[in-house]
Formats: structure tokens, C-alpha cells, sequence
């Protein structure tokens, strides 16, 4: 028996890093899983092997979160798969997608971290909304960055991350009556590929030595947290912005 037993869980960008941990965290404590996914189909089929691994069940639906008809494609599929019911939704497509100065910056540029990370979370969350009931949990990825502004040519992402952060406080006051939660996570430095590709080996090493707790973390313990919130052990907790970052910042 797991603490979730029965529900219906929707995770964007979920082939991979934390959404994939995410995924297989969700599906071994019993939520039927749709993993949405964009660009690989190997990180979809390998999410789905780990997915099946922990005697989960899932489905995988592509998607581009900046667009609305593929969101309206992924509530189509998941209530063909899983009814018209879906009781847990965690917004974690997103990206950084390079670091750039602010006269570097465009409006290609802008429109790609925005929409991926702001854009999406917004009418992917409309739309699975209109399929959610007393119960239901909401969980979003934020980011250290949205707290303090983010590292060098990061303005875009840490900015979107804010945003983030604060349409989960609004609506948590605009959902609570009609008792839908919602929550984001703020990871700090987690070992994924995010920081293989943006982050430099030496800021990785130093980040790591100034955490009171001396290490980067993984994507397993964001997972944990996202089940959590998600669960209903988290039944009167919104609107909350929870840090994950080893004690090097706090909220």
C-alpha cells in the first residue's frame, strides 16, 4: 500500500533528471503516472522501464507546454487512459536553456524561457484543473534562483522561478475553497544534467562546500518532497514555497 494509492498523477517534462525521479517516486506509491515528455524518446522509454521496475503503471504523452493544443492533446489522452479524473498535477517542464547578459538577451530568447517555464506552468495547470476535485494537489517547480536572483546570464530563469513562486501563493487562496492545494519546490544545487550543461565543474564544487551540508543534491530527495506535498499527509499545507537546498539558503 502506498500513500497514493489509486490517484492519477500528470508530470510535465517527466523523461528525465528530477521529473523522472519524480515520476517513478509517484508511481511506486501507487499513482497511475502520464509522463509527459518533448524531445527524447530514449529518456521517455527509459522513465517507463523504471516506471514498470517499481510495479508501476503509466502512460507517456508527448507535449510542448507552450502550446495549447498539445496541452488539450495531453487532457485527452489522460482521461483515455485514466478517466476524467486527475488528482495530482506537477508542473515540471523547464529550462535554462543558456546563460546570457542582459545585452545578449532577445525576444526569441525571452519567449522560450518564459513560455517554457512561466507560459506552461500556467495553462497546463488550467487545463488539468478543470479535471480536479476536493483532494486534488498542485505541485510546481520553482528554484533557489526565484528566491535570490540566480547566477550569472540567469535572469530570465530565476525571474520566470519567481513568477513561479508567486502564482502558487495566489492561488492557493484562489483554490482552497474549492479544496485543490498547491505547492512548489525551490531545489537548490541538485546533480542533474541541468548543471552538467550550465553549471562550470569549479561553481559546482564551491556551491557544494559552502552547503552546510557539504554536497549537491539528487533528484531522488526532490522527488520524496513532490510525494509529500502531493500526499495527503500535506492535506493543510498551501501556498507554500518549500526550500530543498542542503541549508544554504533559507526562505
Amino acid at each position: 500500500m502506498g500513500k497514493l494509492d489509486g490517484k492519477v498523477a500528470v508530470v510535465t517534462g517527466g523523461a528525465r533528471d528530477i521529473g523522472r525521479s519524480i515520476c517513478v517516486k509517484l508511481a511506486q506509491e501507487g499513482a497511475k503516472v502520464v509522463v509527459n515528455y518533448l524531445n527524447s524518446e530514449k529518456d521517455r522509454d527509459t522513465t517507463l522501464e523504471a516506471i514498470k521496475a517499481v510495479g508501476g503503471e503509466a502512460i507517456a504523452v508527448y507535449g510542448d507546454v507552450t502550446k495549447q493544443a498539445d496541452i488539450d492533446d495531453m487532457v485527452a489522452k489522460t482521461k483515455a487512459a485514466f478517466g476524467d479524473k486527475v488528482d495530482i498535477l506537477v508542473n515540471n517542464a523547464g529550462g535554462l536553456f543558456g546563460r546570457r547578459t542582459a545585452e545578449e538577451l532577445d525576444e526569441d530568447f525571452y519567449n522560450l524561457v518564459m513560455g517554457v517555464n512561466f507560459k506552461g506552468t500556467v495553462f497546463v495547470t488550467q487545463a488539468f484543473k478543470a479535471l480536479m476535485s476536493e483532494g486534488a494537489s498542485i505541485v510546481n517547480l520553482a528554484s533557489q534562483a526565484g528566491r535570490d536572483g540566480g547566477g550569472g546570464g540567469s535572469v530570465l530563469y530565476a525571474a520566470s522561478k519567481g513568477a513561479i513562486m508567486t502564482l502558487t501563493r495566489n492561488w492557493a487562496k484562489e483554490f482552497g475553497p474549492q479544496g485543490i492545494r498547491i505547492n512548489a519546490v525551490c531545489p537548490g544545487l541538485i546533480g542533474t544534467k541541468f548543471h552538467d550543461d550550465f553549471t562550470q565543474d569549479e561553481v559546482r564544487v564551491k556551491v557544494a562546500g559552502a552547503t552546510p551540508l557539504r554536497r549537491e543534491g539528487q533528484p531522488n530527495e526532490v522527488a520524496d518532497l513532490v510525494a509529500y506535498l502531493a500526499s495527503d499527509e500535506a492535506s493543510f499545507l498551501t501556498g507554500n514555497n518549500v526550500d530543498i537546498n542542503g541549508g544554504l539558503a533559507f526562505s
